[in-house]
């Protein structure tokens, strides 16, 4: 690349940030002055997810856990230590899931906003070992120690005996409580760690904790270089008693010596004082769940750190195929949605903006669709209130007219109205693409009543200005909603949802109206943001110019189904979906006093069938656009086993004159040879995408294009699938 484009290269993408700084900082303004005016502040936190994309071991593809994974882990958490100096690492119990035998693993960064410090004592050596005679031995001194440093603060303190090895117990109550519960009568004080086995019942559950009373386990470290001890930390009651806990810890263990010291046990309580950031393990990434901010200055500046952490660890947002496709990291990109407290969650003090939400992605599908995962529809991880069930999506309708005629709605009303209709088909409240599982869910120990919303149908945004440019949007929407409700009544799009805005072109459309609407409340993006937001450059599979018009071959959504009955797949890690069909979006364009003509005088087909590319009912007088199906190849294990798959697209232009073009779509390199690896970065793979799609000029086709049943034919697609290509019926 010579100077002069690298410099243009670089001008621009400073612009455009001082173009995004600019529309954060009138955003800010703007929420802040409705945030004076309802009480409604929205706090906005994240959950990005990462990955190593030059990897093809399983836990970087498809596993939760592995080595390599929880080593980034440390080594990303070292990093977002050094960045917030006095914070604390911590290691608390992470997810666990029905078929894995343990939790997870994860790791924290505990930080005051503030800058305070949190943690002044030993570090976390980030390792791990067995026991050590040294450390066996020094463990008694170490609880007397931290049990006279207690009582010396005014704490209740006693030592607690057990009877496993490697381990010393005590019990504390903060100053002014009452007493510690008798040792020798409460069984509870002879719990097991909670990080060894499953944790039984209903999720994790401090008893103890619950009546006054906190149990503090001491457990012997390991071997050079570990940790020489373990502290677990019992569910605090609040930030002020934990952060006096960890004052009286840190100086303790500095007293006594000690190199380094790891903390584990229950999560740490969390207001507006404090930032909790964990990192967690999911199938093929590294999620993040990032400490939730007041404003989008503060998001963008944590977003901005975050993403320079990750990839000092060689970790990406998305991922590269040996094809050129580009995708997202594989575990999503989700927001979330809350207030300074459960108490002043934006859904609490305005009881009628999640309704209005509702209604509103439900009347926008771009909200949904344009930043999703390549998996979307009624079985995927995400799905839409009208994806799910019928008769479900009509009673919403009911529940939502309820909620407006209420003058008074409670948080646990709100709740208890919705949370049926937010889930999938199997009634999992996880899977929604507006997720209320912890806005005020008593069923949910410990974390359902946050007053949270979770934005799920987002894929992980693969750089850091698309990832504040769509918490801006999503933010902005929120906040106009607290002012004004854009949508009285529930849209109903019946089948248009899965044929109209299949295509990028519609949902384009769509994304433009929200765009307008937000300008409308002084609430407005930008054209710079508003045309980054659009740009869909890794979808575009072909691109041909030929008589004075522009063929654009792109890749538009599939609605994949569930293969068997969804609730028999819920206790699984993964569902087993059908993907063997394909969409693309045919656009043609023209420009000029005589465009019509122009595209008049062209002739559309596919793989040897007309396409019905009239003027859309919604598309431009100068823009032709159709959606194309297909079976894009045989899967093991699908629906129509006796339908085979189509050998490639090849979409043919005829002019009238009787030139013509084609434009081949191949799905590999065209030569069929190898690739010689995954591609090096977007440039690479970008130009894999350019070789698969294959021009050749030619007269006119020996044979007339056939035309297509009526049956292939919808209001905005054509389906290849319906001809009936047949294969070999498997032998049994």
């Amino acid at each position: 690349m010579n100077r002069s484009i690298t410099d243009d290269l670089g001008n621009s993408e400073a612009a455009l940030d001082r173009e995004l700084a600019a529309a954060i900082e009138a955003h800010d303004r703007v929420a802040q002055a409705c945030a004076s005016a309802t009480g409604a502040a929205v706090w906005l936190g994240a959950e990005p997810t990462f990955t190593d994309r030059q990897s093809e071991a399983p836990e970087w593809l498809s596993e939760a856990l592995g080595q390599d994974k929880e080593l980034r882990a440390r080594s990303l958490l070292k990093s977002l230590l050094e960045a917030h100096p006095g914070a604390a690492a911590l290691r608390p119990l992470g997810r666990q899931y029905a078929k894995e035998p343990e939790p997870r693993w994860c790791y924290g960064c505990y930080a005051r906003r503030n800058g305070q410090p949190v943690w002044s004592g030993p570090p976390d050596s980030m390792t791990d070992g067995s026991p050590t005679p040294k450390s066996l031995a020094e463990l008694p001194r170490f609880r007397s120690a931290l049990v006279s440093a207690l009582r010396a603060q005014g704490w209740s303190a006693d030592a607690v005996n057990g009877a496993e090895a490697g381990c010393a117990r005590l019990v504390c109550r903060r100053a002014g409580s009452l007493p510690c519960c008798d040792p020798k009568v409460d069984e509870r004080l002879a719990r097991k760690t909670i990080h060894e086995g499953r944790v039984a019942g209903a999720g994790l559950v401090d008893e103890l904790a619950a009546d006054g009373t906190l149990l503090v386990l001491l457990h012997a470290g390991g071997s050079e270089g570990s940790n020489p001890f373990w502290v677990e930390l019992p569910s605090f009651p609040s930030v002020e008693s934990f952060l006096e806990f960890l004052a009286v810890l840190a100086q303790t263990a500095s007293e006594l010596a000690l190199e380094s010291l790891g903390l584990r046990g229950f999560p740490p309580p969390i207001d507006a004082s404090v930032a909790w950031t964990t990192l967690t393990p999911d199938p093929a990434v590294l999620e993040v769940n990032q400490a939730p901010e007041p404003d989008m200055h503060s998001f963008h500046r944590a977003n901005r750190l975050l993403f320079e952490l990750a990839e000092r660890a060689g970790l990406s947002p998305y991922r590269l195929q040996y094809n050129g496709g580009v995708s997202d990291s594989g575990g999503g990109g989700q927001l979330t949605i809350g207030g300074a407290s459960p108490e002043t969650s934006p859904f609490f003090m305005s009881p009628k903006l999640l309704p209005r939400l509702i209604r509103y992605v439900i009347r926008h599908p771009s909200l949904s669709y344009w930043f999703a995962t390549q998996y979307v529809g009624g079985s995927s991880q995400s799905p839409r209130p009208d994806e799910v069930v019928r008769e479900s999506f009509l009673e919403l309708d009911v529940a939502l007219d309820h909620l407006e005629r209420l003058e008074r709605v409670t948080p646990e009303l709100l709740w208890g109205t919705l949370r049926h209709f937010l889930a999938d088909a199997s009634g999992n409240p996880h899977r929604s693409e507006l997720n209320i599982e912890k806005l005020d869910n008593p069923f949910l120990p410990g974390r359902g009543r946050q007053g949270l919303v979770e934005f799920r149908a987002l894929s992980m945004a693969k750089n850091l200005r698309l990832a504040s440019a769509r918490a801006l949007l999503f933010r902005s929407v929120v906040v106009m909603l607290t002012q004004v409700n854009k949508v009285s009544e529930l849209v109903d799009w019946r089948d248009e949802l899965h044929d109209r805005f299949a295509l990028p072109f519609y949902l384009a459309l769509d994304l433009k109206e929200v765009f307008a609407d937000l300008a409308a409340h002084e609430l407005g993006l930008g054209s710079a943001i508003e045309e980054l937001l659009l740009a869909r450059e890794e979808g575009v599979l072909g691109v041909a110019e030929f008589e004075g018009c522009r063929l654009r071959l792109e890749q538009a959504l599939e609605f994949w189904p569930l293969l068997g009955d969804v609730a028999s797949q819920e206790g699984g890690g993964s569902r087993l979906v059908d993907a063997s069909t394909s969409r693309l979006q045919v656009l043609l364009t023209a420009e000029g006093p005589d465009a019509d003509a122009k595209l008049a005088a062209l002739e559309v087909s596919v793989n040897g069938r007309r396409l019905p590319l009239e003027a859309s009912p919604l598309a431009e007088p100068t823009t032709r656009v159709l959606g194309l199906r297909y079976r894009a190849f045989v899967p093991w294990n699908g629906m129509h086993p006796a339908l085979g798959a189509e050998n490639g697209i090849n979409v043919r232009l005829q002019h009238v004159s009787g030139r013509g073009l084609s434009v081949q779509l191949h799905p590999w390199r065209p030569s069929g040879e190898a690739y010689p690896g995954l591609p090096v970065d977007l440039k690479d793979a970008a130009e894999r995408r350019r070789e698969r799609a294959v021009h050749s000029e030619e007269a006119r086709a020996e044979a007339e294009p056939e035309r297509l049943p009526e049956s292939a034919v919808t209001r905005y697609c054509v389906d290849l699938r319906r001809l009936g290509l047949t294969r070999a019926h498997p032998a049994t």
